[in-house]
């Protein structure tokens, strides 16, 4: 007898609770249709910050040869650039700096780091503009970007030093 009063006294709070969720998902109309939407626009803002990284990298990926005339000119290279002495074994940067160099312009250097106002002035002071995007702060690349889109500065972007192998000074003009 006990255990069958416990049983009703069971299945009536699961019935009280039955009642007491259907009650509070018809006080909330559309309720299984807003959290279906929720994790769709969840999913379609992820979508988009990937579509707008991909083309981020498709407008500004590296060219296969940079075709600039770098006689008496200033090219600003933006990042880390832990030797600038150039040697044999050197990484894409000092490649940059040789070729440029030998095709008589003028090689700068930004570590890309948060100093505003020295950036801002070397972007003015230069003709062309080399941004290591991996190795530079957030602020810097999207100055850098800005500046070369607002004064139509030409501008390569590159991933990683090895990129910067594609500068050769049979490509500058010399």
């Amino acid at each position: 007898m006990r255990a069958r009063a416990q049983l009703v006294i069971r299945d009536t709070k699961l019935a009280l609770a039955r009642d007491e969720l259907a009650d509070l998902a018809a006080s909330v109309p559309g309720l299984p249709t807003r959290a279906r939407l929720a994790r769709k626009v969840e999913w379609l803002g992820e979508r988009v910050q990937d579509l707008m990284r991909e083309l981020l990298r498709l407008q500004w990926r590296p060219v296969p040869a940079l075709q600039a005339d770098v006689r008496a000119k200033a090219v600003l290279y933006v990042g880390n650039y832990s030797s600038l002495a150039p040697d044999p074994d050197a990484d894409g940067a000092n490649v940059a700096q040789q070729a440029i160099e030998q095709a008589g312009g003028r090689f700068l250097h930004h570590a890309g780091g948060d100093d505003a106002a020295a950036l801002e002035a070397s972007l003015v002071a230069a003709d062309l503009v080399i941004c290591q995007t991996g190795c530079v702060s957030h602020d810097a690349y999207w100055r850098v970007h800005d500046h070369c889109k607002r004064t139509g500065k030409q501008c390569v972007l590159v991933d990683q030093p090895q990129a910067m192998h594609f500068v050769r000074k049979a490509a500058l003009a010399i």
